[in-house]
């Protein structure tokens, strides 16, 4: 499933996204440079069609970007920026330049101003697409008044905006399902990196002579780990299918559901495996499963796209078969 662009965004992000300038992201300074690099390779406008200045490709193309977006922990919402600036194409908005990120929840008018306590990526995009109200709003970071929500070096964090600097963008916005989207092909690729590190280090760490790699319990700990780790690409890959740029909603739900269930179990057994050096700030570990924790929760949990599946599936006049059929075709009407 890798292709060329997906080797592209490999080296890029290989050598603009190192540990250092995601450290520095999650002190405050914002990785422009390391954007701008993203944004000069054409990545944030592979979803767009070609009409509209993009490269035109479709959902599944798109995911080898995202699942190294994700090995490479980019600190700028590119999976978010590629699905949203597709959105806006359909929505016959002008591209907005630089990178959005998608907030479908936990934005609300209040006294005059948008405002959500946990608003996505804010600290490092350049603009937020919210949903709000029935509404959805393209939203400046510029314009926002931000502040740290007191988790350790996440990108997320309270902001406000003044209602007179919120574009009001007309259309049906599933922003929710291109949420889902985007997280389930950064879990999955974040996932494949903290197992290719947990190989690494039970292979070379030693103890009573040899790698603790060779050891049954550490093998069946990590054989456990790789299932994991492939069954949530096999669910990013569920997820990145649709048509033009558009993610089927049931597919989506379900990539996600299983991507973040995969999450706290792979994190878990990294951390068994490399003992406490795992937690140490200097290792890069810790970055990774910190942010499996987050993206396991961001876009809705496992509990809320299960709920959502479930009650699709009530609501449906088919047989089970015939819904299961359905639904892995991307044909979702009840």
């Amino acid at each position: 499933m890798d292709n060329i662009f997906g080797d592209a965004a490999e080296r890029l992000f290989a050598e603009t996204c190192t540990p250092d300038v995601i450290r520095r992201a999650e002190q405050g300074q914002r990785p422009t440079a390391a954007w701008q690099a993203c944004e000069d390779a054409g990545f944030g406008d592979a979803l767009v069609p070609q009409a509209d200045g993009g490269a035109g490709l479709d959902l599944a193309e798109a995911l080898p970007i995202v699942l190294a977006a994700g090995r490479h922990l980019c600190p700028y919402p590119i999976a978010h920026t590629l699905l949203a600036r597709a959105w806006l194409s359909r929505a016959q908005r002008p591209q907005a330049t630089g990178s959005i990120a998608l907030a479908p929840q936990g934005l609300a008018i209040e006294g005059g101003r948008l405002r959500g306590a946990n608003v996505p990526w804010v600290r490092t995009a350049d603009y937020i697409l919210a949903e709000s109200g029935g509404q959805t709003w393209l939203l400046p970071t510029q314009a926002a008044c931000i502040r740290p929500n007191g988790v350790h070096g996440n990108l997320a964090a309270e902001a406000s905006w003044p209602l007179d600097a919120a574009e009001r963008v007309e259309g049906a916005a599933p922003l929710d399902v291109l949420a889902a989207t985007a997280y389930a092909g950064l879990i999955a690729g974040a996932m494949e990196r903290v197992l290719a590190m947990t190989l690494d280090y039970a292979n070379q760490r030693a103890q009573f002579g040899k790698p603790i790699g060779r050891f049954q319990a550490v093998q069946q700990q990590v054989s456990v780990m790789a299932e994991q780790v492939w069954a949530a690409r096999m669910a990013a890959q569920l997820a990145f299918q649709g048509g033009e740029g558009q993610p089927a909603p049931m597919l989506a739900a379900a990539g996600k559901a299983r991507a973040s269930q995969a999450a706290p179990l792979v994190a878990d057994i990294a951390h068994a495996v490399h003992g406490a050096i795992g937690i140490t700030e200097e290792y890069d570990l810790q970055c990774y499963t910190r942010r499996l924790r987050e993206w396991r929760l961001a876009g809705g949990s496992e509990s809320h796209w299960h709920e959502r599946i479930g009650a699709h599936a009530l609501s449906s006049t088919h047989d089970a078969l015939s819904y299961v059929r359905g639904a892995l075709h991307g044909k979702e009407a009840a």
